[in-house]
């Protein structure tokens, strides 16, 4: 349990969740230091065909986009639960988790 409590402690100690929080997707996809990087990476996967890997990062930004909107902020309220919202949530990571299943173990290529 210490292991994990020196982890929790590292990741406070950088404030990695408040710069995930306080990321500027538009300044980041016009940041040729990102944006070249990630179409040559992009590009690559084209030519690979490999769909795989693009759809997860499709997901992954996806994600990253859905947990910065306005709903995301309002499933807790005054330290409750809103149920009537999390359980959309649970259910759309339910099907991303389905697909992510479906396309590693589910079908042969």
């Amino acid at each position: 349990m210490d292991f994990f409590t020196k982890i929790v402690e590292f990741i406070h100690s950088t404030q990695v969740l408040q710069q995930l929080k306080e990321v500027d997707a538009a300044g980041l996809f016009t940041n040729p230091w990102f944006l070249v990087p990630f179409i040559c990476l992009i590009g690559y996967l084209l030519y690979k065909q490999d769909f795989k890997e693009i759809i997860l990062i499709i997901i992954g930004f996806g994600c990253w986009h859905i947990s910065g909107t306005e709903y995301m902020n309002t499933l807790i309220v005054d330290d409750e639960i809103q149920l009537e919202k999390v359980l959309p949530v649970v259910f759309g990571a339910a099907v991303i988790l389905g697909i992510i299943i479906y396309m590693y173990f589910g079908k042969s290529d």
